[in-house]
């Protein structure tokens, strides 16, 4: 078995039982940013999956997108085998799931910004962005690091050019 809290392992399990495999309603002792700490260590481990949740089924919201929709959370394949639960035996007819939705970047927003500073050709400096987005350059840092690496899945290099300082660029064009 993975190296799982007794939390997580209480919350994978209950999804197991559940047809459509819906992680909701979390434990009852499980609230704030303690159940927003669990989901989301769960969801980075790729033993849960937020998608969209059918309201009209009825499906429970674990948060709201700001668009007038939900999200719901699911127990993958991964999060199944965790436990040590084999994932359901593939049907006779192919299940064709939808694609993950990618991660972009609103238009207009300072994260939008900072990826067109990073894509330019001379790359920005930390500096160079701060004094753009008047953001603090340990702001900027997190950002590249958090949002862009890591949610983003973006590849921030940076390197040491004379004269200007380190200066970081976006090397691929996934968003």
């Amino acid at each position: 078995m993975a190296n799982l809290t007794d939390t997580q392992i209480l919350i994978l399990s209950a999804a197991s039982q559940r047809s459509d495999h819906i992680a909701l309603p979390l434990p009852s002792h499980l609230r704030g940013g303690a159940a927003t700490k669990v989901v989301q260590t769960l969801i980075t481990k790729g033993f849960l999956e937020e998608v969209d949740a059918d309201l009209r089924k009825g499906e429970p919201v674990w948060r709201e997108t700001g668009d007038g929709h939900g999200v719901t959370l699911i127990a993958t394949d991964a999060g199944l085998a965790a436990i040590e639960i084999k994932p359901e035996a593939a049907t006779a007819e192919p299940v064709n799931k939808p694609a993950p939705k990618a991660r972009t970047p609103r238009t207009g927003t300072k994260q939008a910004q900072l990826i067109a500073m990073l894509r330019a050709p001379d790359g920005a400096t930390i500096n160079e962005i701060s004094a753009a987005l008047q953001w603090a350059p340990h702001t900027i840092r997190g950002a590249m690091a958090g949002a862009l690496k890591k949610k983003l899945g973006l590849e921030v290099t940076s390197k040491k050019v004379e004269r200007r300082g380190r200066v970081y660029r976006v090397i691929n064009t996934k968003v």
